[in-house]
């Protein structure tokens, strides 16, 4: 009854998001107010449906109901409570579940707060957020129903992929969604203005929170993915470029930059059709990454020819909502106003480059990612990986690093250079200070030396503008910028050091013999079977001393899961406060040798140390801008009840 209880949610929320598009399409056509009082209702209904389906789903993993398909299909028994939970949204149908129940959600809460907009205008929102959830419901009721039973049940269940049975990997797939869903919101508000033509700062504004949220749910769950695929893949790097790295960076990168955006359109009144093109662009890039994480087309670009039906619904609504909304773009951006002007020397001109660089950086990272799959539908494999993303998209990131260490001590709409030339030859002192002291004193390549050199000078110039400021009447927003910025330079300096200074040691070692990888001597000391819930491994005891220092016993694994069944590698680490040993064991060769594998990674940790704090300083942010906008309506709501009582006080006299 639970499947069929999820099943039926999922229909009545799918019904009332086509009444939600319809009610508020005719609503724009003509005022019909009796419609209009159905828009809110019907997305606050649809979102608490869709909530308790995604809930049925979960309660079916959590009881291991077999009958039903993608719960046999994805679980087992004998699998820890943790990793049967987070089965619910690793697989196609339940993520995509997922998806449809935060965007109806989202929706529903929109319809429950917003107040800012005119009404017509967010009525034009809430039709587009049914127009995108209504594809979706579709998409699972017709051809990727979660909720399909299985007749006779099986005994057992296949179980949970191994190399996602880790926490990370259970919240990483869910906070990356809600980025996705955020953006979602912030298209929908796009599309609502530009069928009103109500591009204005009470427009941004309202779409700034979501943009916001949606930017810290990805922040964070780019940082999650990174460090999952760091220490549980086994091969001692944090980043790829591998195209399920890049269908999540893309969205991040459109949503950093439409976040800068709608900043200044809600603050100075200004880039109006950069807004909106960026809440289009931003939304397009998280389908596509979804699309191409959840569709097979990363296994194998023929993977629609498997399952055509699904296939050919996929790429109907890619075409549908990003060609749709990209033709609304072109009809109405000319009916966009232009806004108010600002110099290119200003906090204004520095976040526009900024937005062209990210953008520049996008196509970079869209076009390197699609282009192996397109060239392998026509039978010919290519690879694009580091040697072609790191130079290509170093073109336009060292410059957008350099103008983010100068842009935040500019002032708004006009200001020179001159003004701030003692903290601009400040930064600059400081960049070439660290650029030659490294230079002088190690051989590195050009990319990692210039990073480590503008991730000081960016750490820097993050907390000049604090300069002058009372600490303590600081807002909240700009402790979040602070905070953000000087998690860029934290997360830079990780990754250029890591890069730079890295060293690796792969040998066959028998117990008792010592390896030296970097200031650290590492003992083999046996190699012990162990056993967990669902898992046998051989485990490795290392003994690792650091400069002479007192050892520490690391144990890196090699495991072997029942169900199903899949070898993988459990990496050890032991971390400093200045980088990790990441120590890897593999295979048994003669004479009772074991391979090992040894990186001294220095500074490593910084990067997952950087995201953190990225991610809270747009929390920072966040809380501050959802306080400033409580304080203002309850100074509002004051204002009109003084008028009401004057008014009221007037007509007695």
């Amino acid at each position: 009854m639970i499947a069929e209880f999820g099943l039926a949610a999922l229909w009545l929320a799918a019904a009332l998001a086509a009444l939600q598009l319809v009610a508020g399409a005719l609503v724009l056509r003509r005022d019909e107010p009796g419609l209009a009082a159905l828009v809110r209702p019907a997305a606050v209904v649809q979102g608490l449906l869709a909530a308790l389906s995604f809930g049925a789903l979960l309660l079916l993993f959590v009881q291991t109901d077999l009958s039903v398909r993608l719960v046999a299909e994805n679980s087992h028994t004998a699998k820890p409570m943790i990793f049967k939970i987070a089965g619910a949204w690793s697989n196609h149908e339940g993520s995509m579940l997922l998806w449809v129940a935060v965007m109806a959600m989202a929706g529903g809460l929109i319809a429950l707060i917003e107040r800012r907009l005119p009404e017509r205008t967010l009525l034009a929102t809430l039709a587009a957020q049914a127009f995108v959830s209504l594809g979706f419901y579709a998409f699972l009721l017709v051809s990727s129903n979660p909720f399909e039973r299985l007749s006779p049940a099986p005994l057992e269940g296949n179980g949970l992929n191994p190399l996602l049975q880790d926490v990370a990997a259970a919240y990483h797939p869910t906070t990356l969604y809600f980025g996705y869903v955020g953006l979602s919101v912030a298209f929908s508000f796009a599309v609502g203005a530009l069928l009103t033509r109500q591009v204005t700062p009470d427009f941004a504004r309202a779409m700034r929170p979501w943009v916001l949220g949606a930017w810290i749910f990805l922040t964070l769950g780019i940082t999650a993915g990174s460090y999952w695929a760091y220490y549980e893949l086994g091969w001692g790097g944090w980043w790829f470029w591998d195209p399920v790295e890049n269908a999540s960076l893309m969205p991040w990168l459109a949503a950093t930059a439409l976040l800068h955006s709608a900043s200044v359109l809600a603050a100075r009144d200004a880039l109006r059709a950069w807004t909106i093109m960026l809440g289009v662009v931003a939304f397009s890039m998280s389908m596509i990454g979804t699309f191409l994480v959840r569709s097979g087309i990363l296994t194998s670009v023929h993977a629609f020819a498997v399952d055509p039906e699904r296939g050919s619904f996929i790429l109907a609504l890619l075409t549908l909502y990003i060609g749709s909304a990209l033709t609304l773009f072109a009809l109405r951006a000319g009916t966009v106003a232009e806004g108010e002007r600002f110099s290119v020397t200003s906090r204004e001109g520095a976040l526009v480059v900024n937005n062209v660089a990210l953008s520049a950086i996008l196509a970079i990272v869209l076009v390197g990612t699609l282009y192996p799959l397109l060239t392998e539908a026509f039978g010919i494999k290519v690879s694009v990986g580091p040697p072609y993303f790191n130079p290509v998209s170093a073109l336009f990131f060292m410059p957008m690093l350099v103008v983010l260490a100068v842009g935040p001590l500019l002032r708004w709409r006009r200001d020179s250079l001159g003004r701030v030339q003692n903290e601009v030859v400040l930064v600059g002192v400081i960049a070439l200070l660290v650029l030659a002291g490294v230079w002088f004193n190690t051989s590195i390549g050009l990319l990692p030396l210039l990073g480590l050199a503008l991730s000081v000078a960016i750490a820097v110039g993050s907390i000049l503008p604090l300069k002058g400021r009372s600490l303590r009447r600081l807002p909240l927003a700009v402790w979040g910028m602070v905070v953000a910025h000087f998690g860029i330079a934290v997360a830079l300096f990780g990754m250029s050091a890591d890069s730079a200074f890295t060293k690796e040691k792969l040998v066959a070692a028998t117990p008792g013999e010592t390896v030296e990888v970097g200031p650290w001597k590492v003992t083999l000391e046996a190699v012990e079977p162990v056993a967990g819930p669902n898992w046998t491994a051989l485990e490795g005891v290392l003994a690792a001393s650091y400069k002479g220092g007192k050892p520490k016993q690391i144990a890196p694994q090699s495991r072997e899961f029942w169900s199903p069944v899949q070898k993988t590698s459990e990496s050890a680490l032991l971390t400093r406060w200045n980088g990790q040993l990441y120590a890897v064991i593999g295979e048994e060769i003669d004479g009772g040798r074991w391979q090992i594998r040894l990186w001294w990674k220095p500074f490593v940790t910084w990067i997952w140390y950087g995201g953190l704090l990225i991610g809270f300083g747009g929390f920072l942010a966040l809380l501050g801008r959802v306080m400033g906008d409580l304080k203002r309506r309850s100074l509002q709501a004051r204002i009109a009840r003084r008028r009401r009582t004057a008014a009221d006080e007037e007509q007695a006299a």
